[in-house]
């Protein structure tokens, strides 16, 4: 007996889940926390979607195409800052990013949908669309590919270059890192 489809896509998360904690997402590698301190974990969740569940097309390229809203556990102590690195792993040419934003905060755990993040004190950062802000997923038709949703807890802002991408980003977050925390989506045309 065969299990369930749902049961199937579980699995298939949780082990894509254990693949990205064990490798290497940009050429700088995962962002690492400061030298002795442990890295901590946040709980994700959303309004908008379920774990593991379907992202509504209104969070992507077929609807409206605005952020989800987001909400987060309270951050490790001495969290000044948060990051947001939403990516598609599932992309032909590997991670494809969707959302990079920074230096949100610290005292924020909640995002209303279609929030701009300057509106949190944060900054976006260039997307795998190349534009800054939100693009949602969009993968080619009939695939069904998963989206995480990262929320990274820093010990202070970051510095990164006008124009960066998620690879500066993660870069100036090594060193800072004092939590994460992510949420799964799915999505097909």
């Amino acid at each position: 007996m065969s299990p369930p489809p749902s049961s199937k896509l579980a699995l298939v998360v949780v082990l894509a889940a254990s693949a990205w904690a064990c490798r290497s997402t940009n050429s700088v590698g995962l962002p690492s926390p400061p030298p002795g301190v442990a890295l901590q974990r946040i709980t994700v969740t959303s309004k908008s979607f379920s774990s593991n569940g379907t992202i509504p097309v209104d969070y992507t390229c077929d609807g409206a195409d605005r952020s989800p809203q987001l909400t987060w556990s309270a951050p490790p102590q001495g969290t000044k800052t948060f990051a947001i690195i939403t990516d598609d792993p599932d992309a032909p040419g590997g991670d494809f990013f969707h959302w990079v934003a920074f230096n949100i905060r610290g005292d924020v755990t909640s995002i209303p949908e279609g929030t701009d993040t300057s509106e949190l004190g944060g900054i976006s950062a260039i997307n795998g669309f190349s534009r800054p802000g939100y693009n949602g997923p969009c993968p080619p038709k009939f695939e069904l590919h998963s989206y995480i949703f990262r929320v990274w807890a820093l010990d202070g802002p970051i510095e990164v270059r006008p124009g960066g991408n998620a690879d500066d980003v993660q870069a100036a977050m090594n060193g800072h890192v004092l939590g994460v925390g992510a949420l799964v989506g799915t999505f097909s045309h």
